[in-house]
């Protein structure tokens, strides 16, 4: 998984413009993120349709601000610069919630 550098929403827009991407906001001092990381390698190999981009949710906290992303661990996802889904809350999250969540989007 590709961390994120520090950036705005218009940089990561252009970023996002083309094909499929999840973004994964995430703290370091997070106990549900912590909690969910080890299984992340997983999740990431089981859906090689999405780029998985983790965003360290306090060096981006502008662009978690804009992104109205008020918990996490939260997962954000893109098609082609188009959000497709998100599942944003600040409740721990197990690996099938998140698969789950994913599954639901190919149905988009």
């Amino acid at each position: 998984m590709k961390d994120l550098p520090k950036t705005d929403l218009q940089s990561l827009n252009q970023q996002l413009s083309d094909g499929r991407y999840m973004l994964f906001f995430t703290a370091d001092w997070c106990p549900d993120c912590r909690f969910i990381k080890p299984v992340m390698p997983q999740i990431e190999a089981d859906y090689p349709e999405y780029q998985f981009l983790k965003v360290d949710r306090d060096e981006n906290i502008d662009l978690a601000g804009e992104m109205n992303v008020m918990g996490i661990p939260s997962f954000i996802a893109y098609s082609d610069g188009q959000e497709i889904g998100r599942f944003s809350n600040g409740d721990r999250k197990t690996k099938k919630e998140v698969e789950d969540f994913i599954d639901s989007l190919k149905i988009q």
